[in-house]
């Protein structure tokens, strides 16, 4: 079977819409996928202080910016399928929404990006809140790349995604285990925006700057890196819990070069623990990393000396594959939906059982 969908994804570091439109084949359960066409869309300056201030918003006014933000989404689309002459291709979208409140806790998640709003505005079918069921079903609702994973990238059994969170994926002979490590970009950005930039590029403020061992030793010690997995972060933890912390470093960049060396310790502890709790070998595999982190060279070359110690070496894709991997993950989980298969994995979440998620609108008339 072949399969044309358009995945959309809006991370937590707020970067903007990403946008991959995506040719699944899959013959006798094995899928191969051609990128067909991506763009990452900006947020204006508007949306981005909408969306930061979404969970401080009246029940009224969180709904009129769900609606709004979905009709956003949809027009964005429709200009995306013009621009690459896309017309009558496209025969899913597949929305992962913006995450603005995540308590697994209290079985609650939400998204931004209406998809009945989506679906009215492009005329296609659309699937979105991909995360709800597991929830629903005790899961932590994260990370649900991990089927993408398996399916797109058989031969692969670490995974790292620096996004606005790190999240780690591993295939273990008993199943996949995934889960998020620590708040990346996310922090990285706001102390970088402290400096009057948007990002940190390639590093090079943190590379300049001296790691505070006294914040590195706080922030390691926060409760959240004790628990076991399955586990999943909010957006607060990196705004309201981590950054006020590495703020107290006596310069912005030794902020930047102490948080990077708390992201890279992370990764190596949470690598570490998963090999001691499943008994799997990794040294001699390699870890395949992607997301907006994967360009920051300097904290790459840190992820790569610690990784290195426990035998693991990194692997960078090519760069549409680093910057859209996770869109073209929610493009195929929409087909899997459309295909009513599990699009999450109980034992990556925790879930009484895997399932099938995501609300299917509409586009098309009967």
């Amino acid at each position: 079977m072949v399969y044309r969908a358009l995945g959309i994804m809006s991370g937590s570091s707020l970067d903007g819409l990403d946008l991959a439109f995506v040719e699944f084949h899959e013959s006798a359960g094995k899928w191969d996928f051609a990128l067909k066409a991506c763009s990452c869309i900006q947020f204006p300056g508007e949306w981005k202080d909408r969306l930061a201030l979404a969970p401080v918003l009246s029940a009224f006014e969180y709904q009129l910016l769900h609606t709004s933000f979905g009709h956003f989404i949809g027009e964005k689309v429709s200009q995306f399928v013009i621009d690459n002459n896309l017309e009558f291709q496209v025969q899913l979208i597949s929305s992962h929404g913006h995450t603005s409140f995540h308590f697994p806790a209290q079985k609650m998640t939400a998204q931004l990006g209406d998809g009945a709003a989506i679906a009215a505005t492009t005329g296609i079918n659309t699937v979105t809140d991909l995360r709800s069921l597991d929830i629903a079903l005790g899961g932590q609702g994260a990370p649900i790349v991990p089927v993408g994973e398996k399916l797109l990238w058989p031969g692969t059994d670490l995974f790292l995604n620096i996004g606005g969170i790190a999240n780690l994926s591993v295939n273990t002979p008993t199943g996949y285990l995934a889960f998020d490590v620590c708040p990346a970009n996310r922090v990285l950005n706001m102390l970088a925006a402290e400096n009057g930039y948007k990002f940190d590029a390639g590093g090079e403020m943190a590379a300049v700057g001296s790691i505070d061992e006294s914040v590195l030793k706080k922030i390691n010690a926060l409760d959240y890196y004790q628990q076991p997995y399955p586990k999943s972060l909010a957006n607060e933890f990196g705004i309201e819990t981590v950054f006020p912390i590495v703020k107290t470093t006596s310069t912005n960049y030794d902020a930047l070069r102490t948080y990077s060396e708390h992201i890279a310790i992370q990764i190596k502890n949470a690598l570490q623990t998963v090999a001691q709790n499943t008994g799997q070998l990794l040294s001699g595999k390699s870890i395949l990393i992607t997301g907006g982190g994967a360009h920051n060279t300097f904290l790459v070359s840190r992820i790569k000396e610690l990784t290195a110690e426990l035998g693991i070496s990194v692997v960078l894709p090519e760069p549409n594959i680093i910057d859209f991997k996770e869109a073209i993950v929610m493009a195929l989980l929409g087909v899997l939906r459309w295909r009513e298969e599990n699009t999450v994995l109980a034992s990556v979440t925790g879930a009484r059982r895997s399932s099938i998620g995501g609300a299917v609108w509409m586009g098309q008339e009967a």
